[in-house]
């Protein structure tokens, strides 16, 4: 398995949980927070604001996303930097004969 193929693998398993978290949110201050109680001193395993936390989670899968899909960039350029192109190569050379053109006197007029 090449390291491209894993940077693809977390692009996507950060980008479902990115969608996850985006569609727990309620954009109008419901959501996850509302449903627990709703107050927003509340304590919910140890987060004092389940609002914050989704919050936090948001820009941090996005920086991840962002981070990964930046590095697979990099490592698919310098994959492809490393292969040689077969059709630039020096070393085959191919002479085509040149023949001169014929006439045919039989099909004239």
């Amino acid at each position: 398995m090449t390291t491209f193929s894993i940077f693809l693998i977390l692009i996507v398993i950060v980008s479902f949980l990115l969608v996850v978290v985006i569609m727990v949110q309620n954009p109008k201050g419901g959501g996850l927070s509302s449903s627990f109680g709703g107050g927003g001193t509340q304590q919910l395993g140890g987060v004092k604001k389940t609002t914050d936390f989704l919050d936090k989670s948001t820009w941090t899968l996005a920086t991840l996303l962002l981070v990964l899909i930046l590095l697979s960039n990099i490592d698919l350029m310098d994959n492809q930097g490393a292969q040689d192109s077969k059709v630039n190569t020096d070393d085959v050379q191919v002479e085509v004969p040149v023949t001169p053109p014929t006439t045919d006197d039989s099909n004239q007029d």
